[in-house]
Order: C-alpha cells, then sequence, then structure tokens
C-alpha cells in the first residue's frame, strides 16, 4: 500500500465525515427515527460485507485482522442502533398502553 493510496483514503474517510454531519445536522427531528431505521439497514450491509473481507485468503495476516474487527465493529453498530431506536420508538407509546 503506497501514500497515495492512504492519503486518497484518508482524504475520502474525512470528507465523508464532513458530508455526513453536514447532512445529518439539517434533518428535522421528526425525522430521526425513520432516518435511524434506514442507517440500522445499511449498517446490515457493512456486517455482510466485513464478513467477507474476514473470510478471504490473503498472505498476510493483516486482511483477517482487520477484517474480524470491522465485523466487531459493524455489529456494536447495528446493535446499538437497534437499542437507540427502540428506545426513541418507546417514547411516543402512552403510559398505560398494553405491553
Amino acid at each position: 500500500m503506497t501514500i497515495d493510496h492512504i492519503l486518497a483514503g484518508l482524504y475520502v474517510f474525512s470528507l465523508a465525515a464532513f458530508l455526513g454531519y453536514q447532512i445529518i445536522s439539517k434533518v428535522p427531528q421528526l425525522l430521526h427515527t425513520p432516518l435511524m431505521a434506514f442507517t440500522n439497514a445499511i449498517s446490515g450491509v457493512s456486517v455482510v460485507a466485513s464478513i467477507l473481507i474476514a473470510g478471504r485468503k490473503s498472505d498476510t495476516l493483516l486482511i483477517p485482522i482487520l477484517g474480524a474487527i470491522a465485523v466487531a465493529s459493524a455489529t456494536i453498530n447495528v446493535v446499538g442502533g437497534f437499542v437507540i431506536t427502540d428506545r426513541m420508538l418507546k417514547m411516543f407509546k402512552k403510559k398505560g398502553a398494553a405491553k
């Protein structure tokens, strides 16, 4: 991996972080719950992709290790997103509603 690849990756990462922040900060509060549900679905796709990367044959040990870290990170992201979405949806339920 050359320095050009690393710099290109850092450029794409920083641009995505900046654009993501700008887009999310302009979303009305009413739309945050559907937006969280949608991002959980996208995170599910990243879990599948990270599993494919972790199981790939490679010459070095670095790729499977990074793939395993990606699987763990993506799984934590999905679970955390569903927990937060569930908590947000519980705020809209009435106090005396049947479970």
